[in-house]
């Protein structure tokens, strides 16, 4: 027996599970202790029917809302009963690297303990979970167990009983386990939030209207996003750029993508693409195929709801030995932040590759935007008693509708800035500048959005890890528009490479200038001033 949803009902639905995805983010950054969750909003929420399937998610942050259907999957795999509460962050088994630690609960059903009717999960970025420096963000690691704590799928909670012995096995191992108790505490009351919601609907609906209610979801997400790639059928493009190192070798990796639609489906070859690395530019394939959900919503429709529906419209192929299907004990700290940047980057362009080729003959083609900062600029500090991380905006691509935003976190990052009041609050660093990179966003018949520049003084002896690109080659630039300028880190008036780790004793400033965006269009085809977006 199946029900038939109208579109007013359909879309009803769509919001409400959206919704229950943004109340566990709100309660989440409400009670978080970080400024990295607080402030930051570091930190990602969805929720999952009893086959594993995402339903919903929060408008969080892609990197790692693309890869948690792998976590939940382990979780399941685990072997997790109805009320279970697991913790995870091994790349191998549904991770993206170390920082992140993903929560899971297996959603009990209101009236059968032992049955299981969905999950709710949140991974959120901790400031530090171990390992070699401050951060968990090393510069130079070659082995994943330098870069922190690896956590299994491990069971932290069953039928409501705290397995404190493994939480102590976790705070043990962190060099701020107050901070990070919690955070934990924060993600479970966010996750009981998600359990509670999904509980309610299925109260509100029953079994029946509910599983239909969400086979009819991804099934019309599935329609929306095939509807858009059918008018692209038949486009097909390749394209390459380069990572500038992975912390160990200065060699440039190259990222290499084929781009192809064919009926209706989205296809993503990555052979070209460098051999794994000794550095910890790695990542594995949750990543990749996180950036390649990212790439196909963007294609789509603002009203396209993002589930697993999304998905089906993609395959994708990665080589076995890869740069982004690293396996242990391969090193992937930066890769989750900077690989992922470079394959959205490098997919665009590719399909951008293939628009071209057909634009003589399909004007409904897109003409997509110019690369945006491709970078996370991540930026951590800490000494003894302390962990500071953030990552920074920069300048999106400019595109046909106008010119770049300025000072936006681009890609594969939703993350805010830490406020300056917040960060000289929770550590011993002083912000002594906060602006915009004026001119630094490429020329064009829209220019690209400026970087940012931001100048921290530390207030104490520390060390300082930065994990960045775009300081040797530029953001491209799109349809004859100019290329953004490179990033620049600096101690004091020295500069500092791409990826390093650095002493920094009190007095010392490190200012960091993040890349601009890609300009759009050749410079002689500009009308007049254009307006820059809001960042």
């Amino acid at each position: 027996m199946t029900t038939t949803f109208d579109p007013l009902q359909l879309t009803v639905f769509a919001q409400q599970v959206a919704m229950l995805a943004e109340e566990m983010g709100t309660l989440l950054e409400r009670a978080s202790i970080s400024p990295n969750i607080r402030e930051r909003r570091d930190a990602s929420c969805a929720v999952f029917d009893a086959a594993g399937r995402m339903v919903a998610q929060a408008a969080h942050i892609p990197v790692h809302l693309g890869a948690m259907p792998e976590a939940v999957a382990a979780v399941r795999e685990a072997g997790a009963r109805a009320g279970d509460v697991y913790l995870l962050n091994d790349p191998s088994h549904g991770g993206s690297h170390l920082p992140d630690l993903t929560m899971v609960e297996a959603v009990a059903h209101p009236h059968e303990a032992a049955r299981i009717i969905g999950y709710t999960a949140v991974r959120a970025h901790h400031a530090d979970v171990g390992g070699m420096s401050p951060g968990s963000m090393p510069f130079g690691a070659t082995e994943l167990y330098q870069e922190g704590l690896i956590v299994p799928p491990v069971c932290i909670e069953r039928t409501g009983t705290v397995q404190h012995d493994v939480l102590r096995l976790v705070l043990a191992n962190v060099r701020t386990p107050d901070e990070r108790d919690g955070d934990l505490r924060a993600q479970r009351a966010a996750c009981a939030a998600g359990t509670r919601g999904w509980q309610a609907l299925w109260n509100h609906l029953g079994e029946h209207q509910l599983s239909q209610a969400v086979d009819a979801l991804l099934d019309y997400t599935e329609r929306r996003v095939r509807m858009r790639l059918s008018t692209l059928d038949g486009l097909s493009g390749r394209a390459q750029d380069v990572l500038e190192g992975d912390g160990v070798d200065e060699r440039a990796i190259p990222v290499v993508v084929h781009a192809r639609v064919e009926h209706s489906t989205l296809h993503l070859d990555l052979t070209g693409t460098s051999p794994a690395v000794r550095g910890n530019v790695n990542a594995p394939p949750a990543v990749a195929r996180a950036a390649a959900v990212f790439v196909l919503r963007v294609l789509c429709d603002d009203d396209v709801p993002v589930n697993d529906g999304v998905a089906r419209a993609l395959r994708l192929s990665i080589p076995d030995d890869c740069v982004a299907n690293a396996k242990r004990p391969r090193a992937v700290a930066a890769g989750n932040v900077e690989l992922s940047q470079r394959l959205t980057d490098v997919i665009f362009a590719a399909l951008a590759e293939g628009s071209r080729h057909r634009a003589a003959t399909d004007g409904s083609l897109p003409v997509l935007p110019a690369a945006g900062q491709g970078t996370m600029n991540n930026v951590t500090m800490g000494a003894p008693g302390w962990s500071f991380y953030e990552t920074l905006g920069g300048g999106q691509g400019a595109s046909r509708r106008g010119a770049g935003p300025d000072a936006v976190h681009v890609g594969m990052s939703n993350t805010r800035n830490t406020p300056i009041e917040a960060l000289e609050r929770a550590y011993p660093l002083r912000v002594l500048e906060y602006a915009i990179r004026r001119g630094s966003g490429g020329d064009g018949r829209h220019r690209g959005g400026h970087g940012v520049v931001r100048r921290y003084q530390a207030l104490e002896a520390c060390t300082a890890t930065l994990l960045t690109e775009r300081r040797l080659v530029a953001p491209p630039g799109a349809e004859g528009g100019g290329a953004g300028q490179c990033g620049v880190n600096r101690l004091n008036d020295v500069v500092l490479p791409a990826k390093t780790r650095v002493s920094m004793q009190a007095g010392d400033v490190l200012s960091i200038e993040t890349p601009g965006g890609g300009g759009w269009g050749t410079p002689d085809e500009r009308r007049g001033d254009v307006a820059t977006p809001p960042a």
